[in-house]
């Protein structure tokens, strides 16, 4: 399989010495935004703090694809995050068009 980002960040760092980490938190950040932009509800604070471990916990698994099995998760989650925002773009227009 062919990874585009897992090659450019080993050619980058010059070897793969701390890259689990380094995918841990790419894949955290674009999993917490995917989340924001898809599936966030307004919840109370301990509930929220539970949703966020339960995705650091998730995302351990999700990095282990992406280092060891070489699996695409970060050209993925782009993607996602890409189609998400056009959705909540296209559903803000329609939200305000309908108020006026």
């Amino acid at each position: 399989m062919n990874a585009f980002v897992f090659d450019r960040v080993v050619e980058i760092n010059g070897g793969i010495d701390n890259i689990f980490w380094i995918f841990f938190v790419i894949n955290f950040i674009f999993c917490a935004i995917a989340y924001e932009l898809g599936f966030a509800r307004k919840l109370p604070i301990g509930k929220t703090i539970f949703v966020y471990v339960m995705l650091l916990i998730g995302n351990f698994i999700l990095t282990i694809f992406t280092t060891v099995m070489k699996m695409p998760t970060i050209e993925s989650l782009s993607v996602i995050i890409l189609v998400l925002a056009i959705y909540r773009f296209r559903l803000y227009k329609q939200r305000s068009a309908n108020k006026q």
